[in-house]
């Protein structure tokens, strides 16, 4: 399948639990099946899927990652889907939060290390800053991806629709408390850029915090295609690109911005 007209996308979410990768890995897998057996293409988990926010930890954690993402490769290609997720990467010394983008037959598409760092929890304390925003061809058409506190950013969403994405990727740990915030976030992000937003997040508790899920699949226009549940679910959705098309020939918001008029 390469440039597909339409394609089933799939979200996947679990109670990440901390610092134990043996637990999560086997969740995502699983997941990974349930999908495949649904149809899908592909297959968004959460963020820090593989050991959650176990800050003090992070650098061992980070440096199986080569390992992990080895076998989440072999995952795809087994399965011949799409796989995303963000897990702690070591570069230079320095730790990212990084999606990792696998494609269907084991390449890894790209990787996107988190540019907006929650600061309120600490977390621009244990990792790096990325640098850029960028959009990957994959064998599913052109993708982009974000991590839980960069939906606040549009311009971040909206540098990867004039890029070309048709797909942003998004996975996040975000909390109940602010739960009304991601759903509608999402939703706007979506119908901003005029593309396809294909999100998870975490259920379970840690430390202080609730996590929900609302892992969703919405379309240009807005509609939630397939939205989960507070508990441990995957759903899927088939998506078709004709529907950014339609949308964007009816009128485009990425080609009547007048961007020498927005001063920032």
């Amino acid at each position: 399948m390469k440039n597909p007209e339409t394609l089933r996308a799939g979200v996947i979410q679990f109670d990440v639990k901390r610092g134990d990768i043996p637990s999560n890995f086997q969740s995502a897998t699983d997941a990974i099946g349930r999908l495949k057996d649904q149809g899908a293409h592909m297959a968004v988990l959460p963020e820090l899927w593989t050991c959650g926010f176990d800050n003090k930890n992070i650098v061992r954690h980070a440096e199986k990652t080569p390992e992990i993402i080895e076998m989440l490769t072999r995952t795809a290609k087994i399965h011949g889907m799409l796989i995303a997720g963000s897990v702690p990467e070591i570069s230079d010394g320095l730790v990212y939060n990084t999606l990792f983008v696998i494609d269907a037959d084991g390449t890894v598409s790209g990787r996107y290390r988190k540019v907006h760092l929650f600061s309120a929890s600490g977390e621009n304390q244990t990792f790096a800053a990325g640098q850029r925003a960028e959009v990957w061809d994959t064998s599913l058409g052109p993708v982009g991806a974000m991590i839980c506190y960069d939906i606040r950013f549009p311009e971040l969403c909206r540098s990867l629709a004039i890029q070309g994405a048709r797909i942003v990727v998004v996975c996040a740990q975000w909390p109940e408390a602010r739960i009304s915030h991601w759903d509608t976030l999402l939703q706007a992000r979506a119908i901003e850029n005029q593309l396809f937003i294909v999100a998870s997040n975490r259920t379970g508790r840690d430390t202080s915090l609730n996590f929900p899920g609302h892992s969703q699949i919405i379309s240009p226009f807005g509609e939630i295609l397939a939205k989960t549940v507070n508990t441990r679910d995957e759903v899927s959705s088939e998506i078709n690109f004709k529907d950014i098309d339609t949308f964007r020939n009816h009128f485009n918001c990425i080609t009547e911005r007048v961007p020498e008029a927005y001063r920032f």
